[in-house]
């Protein structure tokens, strides 16, 4: 089950950076995670400074 990014997101990139798949890039409004691409290992949540990324 992959991780979702909240509208609290700040687009700062930093789940980005912390992602060992890449399933993270930029949406039209803030970051999303490609739920094919997730392996679901909450590397993102924990690297989210404003606490965006739950699991689902």
């Amino acid at each position: 089950m992959a991780h979702k990014i909240s509208d609290d997101c700040i687009s700062c990139g930093a789940c980005a950076e912390t992602c060992p798949v890449s399933a993270i890039s930029q949406g039209d409004t803030h970051y999303e995670i490609d739920p094919d691409v997730c392996i679901d290992c909450g590397a993102c949540e924990e690297g989210c400074p404003v606490g965006a990324i739950k699991g689902e």
